[in-house]
């Protein structure tokens, strides 16, 4: 039987590294079969011409808290996490990790089994499970509730090693005031990925915590002890120390674009600054309030906040942080699609082929417009 060889051509093609112009992208039977320059295109294949934009890797988000009018908090099921990941898959989104805030252990493993479950039952876009709390630092504890932060005990690291083996990815945002170097360590061997955030921590401890396996940092600047000039803080460490990369909210709002800048020019490789979005659940939906761990949560002027003003996750989809990456900080579109779709994926334990361009493997593609305010997904384009 022959294959159905299709390409999308007539816009730029960024296949999660570099962008690259003249170029097809060629899929065979839905697979990706490389990137093809256009004169070079196997005569018999189909051709769906596009109006300029970008051709690339859907985006990958490591931190979700909600979408689609719901929240993982309120609802640890199949059904919710469904909700959420067609949410963000209409703004491009294809892979993500649906995050639990500091919560109760009941509703920790709650999460835990629907991720589980709805892996196996092959929800499209859902890939793990990123749990921010509970072992936070109070002082650092932004919008999470001070009633349900407490220190990690052995049960706890119990129910986190047995889930790093159940799900592709585990990703769990501490503070090592909350957490012993002896637990990172054996977070770490499991196979969780650990990441440091809502912390106070200073940099020794930082590093000791990225010595005992941290590889992360939860969304850089917010919720954390800053850079000093005599204490460089866990700000620091995360520009610093070449074995993190750290998730970076590009709203505008949670972090000055100048100081996005200055981060992007400091941070040491091979670690990379990523973008999560931190989004809750107005995403693809229109509604103005909602509740977390009972507290009213307020949609005004492009912020989310506590009723005190707290900021309180973000408003925000992929799309608008690359505009405000491009438009406002000044970043080429190239990196910037790149600390959309590679950077965060190469924090994975297991990406499931999303996040670049690898031929034989599914495309996950999405075509963005010129406008970076549109997406299509390729599956709509092809018919």
């Amino acid at each position: 039987m022959s294959r159905r060889q299709t390409a999308l051509m007539g816009a730029d093609i960024h296949d999660g590294i570099s962008l690259h112009s003249g170029m097809a992208l060629l899929l065979e039977d839905g697979l990706c079969g490389g990137l093809v320059a256009e004169p070079d295109l196997p005569e018999r294949c189909e051709k769906v011409h596009l109006e300029g934009g970008t051709i690339l890797p859907g985006f990958v988000d490591l931190q979700v808290n909600g979408g689609g009018g719901v929240m993982l908090n309120d609802d640890q099921s199949v059904g919710t996490l469904a909700r959420m990941a067609e949410a963000h898959a209409s703004v491009g989104t294809l892979a993500l990790l649906p995050t639990l805030i500091t919560d109760t252990p009941e509703r920790t493993e709650a999460a835990i089994d629907a991720v589980a479950q709805a892996i196996d039952q092959g929800v499209a876009g859902v890939i793990g499970l990123h749990l921010e709390g509970p072992h936070l630092s109070l002082a650092r504890k932004g919008a999470h509730s001070a009633d349900l932060i407490r220190p990690m005990e052995a049960r706890d690291l119990d129910v986190l090693t047995a889930a790093a083996g159940r799900l592709p990815n585990l990703m769990m945002t501490l503070a090592p005031e909350n957490v012993t170097r002896e637990q990172i360590h054996a977070l770490s061997e499991a196979g969780v990925i650990v990441s440091l955030g809502h912390s106070d921590v200073g940099f020794d401890d930082a590093t000791g915590a990225i010595d005992q396996g941290a590889r992360a940092i939860t969304h850089l600047f917010n919720a954390m002890s800053q850079l000093g000039s005599r204490e460089p803080g866990l700000v620091g460490a995360a520009l610093a120390d070449g074995r993190v990369s750290a998730g970076l909210i590009a709203d505008g709002i949670h972090v000055h674009p100048e100081t996005i800048r200055s981060a992007l020019a400091a941070k040491r490789g091979p670690g990379e600054v990523f973008l999560v979005t931190d989004a809750m659940s107005p995403v693809g939906s229109d509604i103005m309030e909602f509740t977390l761990n009972g507290r009213q949560i307020l949609r005004r002027d492009g912020r989310l906040t506590l009723e005190d003003g707290t900021l309180a996750g973000a408003d925000l989809d992929m799309p608008k942080a690359l505009r405000v990456l491009t438009r406002d900080v000044g970043l080429g579109l190239e990196q910037a699609i790149r600390m959309a779709t590679s950077a965060p994926a190469r924090v994975l334990r297991d990406a499931r082929g999303f996040g670049a361009f690898v031929a034989g493997r599914p495309a996950h593609a999405i075509h963005l417009n010129a406008g970076l305010t549109g997406v299509t997904a390729v599956g709509a384009l092809l018919g």
